[in-house]
């Protein structure tokens, strides 16, 4: 692979609150997954992140989750399924005003956190969101764990599907995530990062969490806006994969 994409999780801010480095990140990344208010973000963190996107050239996707401030969108929530569609609407919708502002608009979709974990198997939450994509636009791209029933069902209703592997974050044998919860979930070492980075996108094995050897197949890679030492860790990764000839490129255009 000659090109893939890098994106970050960016616009978690809320109120006095201020997290991750989101103008360095957007000088390195070319995905922004924006936060769009129910697990974090505030509009003027959303107007904000969005202006800075555009003005770089970085795309923005809506990062959708749970009604979950409290629990930064971490923690599931059985919603049925009807609310969690209306829920998701509200959020691009909220997104969209903003990068309509900054002259732009929503690229694709990313759900976050506990949403993202539930979709991987739960068929009607990920059936849910699909539908709340088709409605608001048949053609936007989404974003997700290769192999999630999330992933699935929206290549079915036609929506264009890319796949995503995790910078930062250790696999569990199956291909899924560690649990946050669980020691070694989380990675710190930007080299270590980088070269697994690009194992991924030259298609080539990385280590699971218990030793083992699988494949991950993805269009982007995704370094958490949150994580310690993330704007070190985004650099590294572009810099390892440029100087290996892959071109750091956005996946929706």
């Amino acid at each position: 692979m000659s090109r893939i994409d890098l994106n970050s999780d960016l616009g978690e801010g809320f109120g006095r609150w201020e997290l991750g480095d989101d103008r360095a990140l957007l000088s390195i990344v070319t995905s922004a997954n924006v936060a769009c208010g129910f697990h974090a973000g505030d509009p003027l963190v959303l107007r904000r992140t969005t202006a800075d996107a555009a003005a770089r050239n970085v795309a923005v996707g809506a990062h959708v989750g749970y009604r979950d401030l409290a629990g930064f969108g971490r923690r599931f929530i059985d919603v049925p399924p009807a609310e969690l569609t209306a829920d998701v609407l509200y959020q691009m919708g909220a997104l969209s005003a903003f990068t309509r502002l900054a002259g732009d608009r929503i690229r694709y979709v990313k759900p976050h956190g506990a949403l993202y974990n539930t979709i991987v198997h739960h068929e009607q939450q990920a059936a849910a969101v699909v539908e709340a994509v088709r409605a608001f636009d048949p053609g936007l791209p989404v974003l997700g764990l290769p192999g999630s029933r999330f992933l699935h069902l929206a290549e079915k209703a036609g929506l264009p599907t890319y796949r995503e592997a995790f910078a930062d974050r250790a696999y569990t044998p199956e291909g899924t995530l560690v649990s946050r919860r669980e020691p070694g979930a989380v990675l710190h070492d930007p080299a270590e990062i980088a070269e697994r980075c690009l194992r991924i996108a030259r298609r080539e094995p990385v280590t699971a969490v218990d030793g083992s050897e699988i494949l991950i197949e993805a269009d982007s890679l995704c370094v958490h806006g949150d994580s310690p030492g993330a704007v070190a860790i985004a650099r590294t990764v572009a810099e390892r994969l440029r100087a290996a000839g892959v071109t750091p490129a956005p996946f929706a255009r």
